[in-house]
């Protein structure tokens, strides 16, 4: 026990220490605290972005389902969110040049600037921070798990001392504690996650003999709809449509692109991040689905906790303790980035509608960003349903906002009203679904959603130019551009309804049409090397 305390402690300090070496202070400016100074590199992007998206919901919830599901969750993960590269290559390289020239910090401000309307601005500001609060609670959920396995520490004080020590470097060190922080964390997170997965398959036989183990016990978890048979066609479409739609809307993510050095930073990014995807995702879904081995029989919730669990009962008191940190490490990068963002968002965009003196901007957002980890403390002591489920839910309602972004910085021209009630007419319908007033069928809540908040948008913004006599019909020019093609044809191969429901054929122990779905990525960052050097 000794070991463990030592080993995780040891961690807390080096965190806290980079932090503090790296910190900027709340009197510098708005560009400097929240933005970097708008200088990151490649390097210091990438390892933020990554660090940031890849959540307790990757290392725990991911596990979780993974002992669940089986490898079924493997595509939805690893390709389904590396796919999301490309738009962050649509929308990221016009929010980086827009916010350089008219100073911008928050996501609300950028579509103030967009729209000329600060009541969309606030819609959209609110929009954020409340789909934002269940997903910050995620993060305090899976420390209470790490620690309580770990440690035996009653899970809500875990979740209590990981929340204060992110609070200390975060209200001291700004964007640029954050993305050091994130840096080291997203590395240890990778090292860590590799193994992990090695440790538990070892145990068991090595990776190939602990699959078959598996396979011979649950036949299930290893072809898809998975485990519990809730991966169907139109699930599987839905989970793609929601990482596309809605991970650029992450404000912690969206903030970066104001943050980035140059498009070449942004490039590099996106070039790496399918393959990122892949590899990351499936470390913590194998270790669920060997889980299984060890503790057979977990259910619902307790599947969240199946990586701390399996590790400490397999490995040495100094290895469970590093690799637990691996997700706090995970939890932490996150959680940091998302109380920023938010306090940002809370002093720019709600604060001055009420107070108009900006001395007292920076204790706002100190008091900000501990009411936000309060809430999601709150949330987290009795968690109303899995970190998947959870996380799904924040997701969509994020998704909403990604018309207004995207019409914005495209169209031509652009009318609050038709952003304003694309907004309000998806939230309305997301309440409405998962109230299970309305049935969704085959589909997950997102695609009607998104179906809706996109129509609204655009015969309320084509009555508008109607009405000023200015509607016209043309072309797109999307439509003669090569690579839209290319990329709507990976998207068309990766639904392989040809494999659906089967097992084998097997390689490594595990279905040759995992395997398919890493080619898939590979082919995604050939064709994202070519679409950011060749496209204007």
């Amino acid at each position: 026990m000794t070991i463990k305390i030592a080993v995780l402690c040891s961690y807390f300090v080096v965190v806290l220490v980079i932090g503090f070496i790296a910190r900027t202070r709340w009197k510098s400016t708005p560009e400097t605290y929240f933005l970097a100074d708008r200088k990151l590199g490649p390097m210091i992007l990438l390892g933020t972005m990554v660090a940031t998206n890849f959540s307790a919901f990757t290392v725990f919830g991911t596990s979780g389902a993974g002992y669940r599901d089986g490898y079924a969750f493997f595509p939805i993960m690893g390709f389904g969110t590396g796919f999301m590269a490309l738009t962050f290559w649509i929308i990221g390289r016009k929010i980086r040049r827009i916010g350089q020239e008219h100073c911008l910090v928050t996501p609300p401000e950028l579509v103030k600037r967009l729209y000329q309307s600060p009541c969309l601005s606030f819609i959209f500001a609110l929009v954020m921070i409340i789909f934002t609060i269940p997903y910050l609670a995620l993060q305090p959920m899976a420390a209470g798990y790490a620690l309580e396995a770990l440690l035996g520490l009653p899970y809500f004080y875990g979740c209590m001392v990981v929340t204060g020590i992110i609070l200390v470097y975060t209200l001291r060190g700004g964007l640029r504690a954050v993305a050091w922080t994130d840096l080291f964390q997203g590395s240890v997170m990778f090292i860590l996650l590799g193994a992990a997965l090695i440790m538990v398959a070892w145990h068991h036989g090595g990776f190939v003999e602990a699959n078959q183990k598996v396979l011979a016990s649950n036949p299930e978890l290893f072809s898809r709809p998975g485990g519990l048979g809730k991966y169907t066609p139109g699930v599987w479409f839905s989970f793609i449509v929601l990482w596309f739609f809605c991970d650029p809307m992450f404000p912690q993510l969206f903030q970066r692109f104001f943050s980035a050095k140059n498009d070449r930073s942004l490039a590099r990014i996106m070039i790496l991040y399918p393959l990122v995807c892949t590899v990351v995702f499936f470390m913590p879904i194998a270790v669920g689905v060997l889980g299984r081995l060890s503790f057979p029989g977990l259910v619902g919730k307790q599947a969240d906790r199946i990586l701390p669990m399996v590790l400490t009962a397999i490995s040495g008191d100094i290895m469970a303790a590093l690799v637990i940190a691996a997700g706090l490490a995970a939890l932490m990068s996150t959680m940091d980035s998302q109380l920023l963002t938010l306090s940002s968002i809370f002093t720019r965009d709600i604060v001055p509608l009420v107070k108009k003196r900006p001395n007292e901007t920076s204790v706002a957002g100190r008091f900000f960003v501990v009411l936000l980890s309060l809430a999601g403390l709150a949330l987290a002591y009795n968690p109303p349903a899995t970190i998947l489920q959870i996380a799904t839910q924040t997701f969509t309602g994020l998704a909403v906002l990604f018309p207004t972004v995207i019409f914005g910085l495209y169209f031509k021209r652009v009318y609050p009203s038709a952003a304003i009630l694309s907004i309000l007419c998806g939230e309305g319908a997301l309440i409405g679904f998962y109230s299970k007033v309305v049935s969704t069928h085959t589909f997950l809540p997102v695609i009607w959603v998104m179906a809706i908040t996109v129509v609204v948008y655009i015969i309320t913004h084509a009555i508008m130019l109607w009405r000023e006599n200015s509607l016209q019909i043309y072309r797109p020019r999307w439509i003669s551009n090569r690579y839209v093609w290319i990329f709507l044809g990976i998207f068309i191969l990766a639904m392989d309804f040809w494999a659906w429901e089967k097992i084998g054929p097997l390689a490594w122990g595990i279905p040759l049409w995992v395997g398919f779905f890493v080619v898939l990525s590979a082919l995604q960052t050939i064709a994202m090397v070519y679409l950011v050097r060749k496209e204007p």
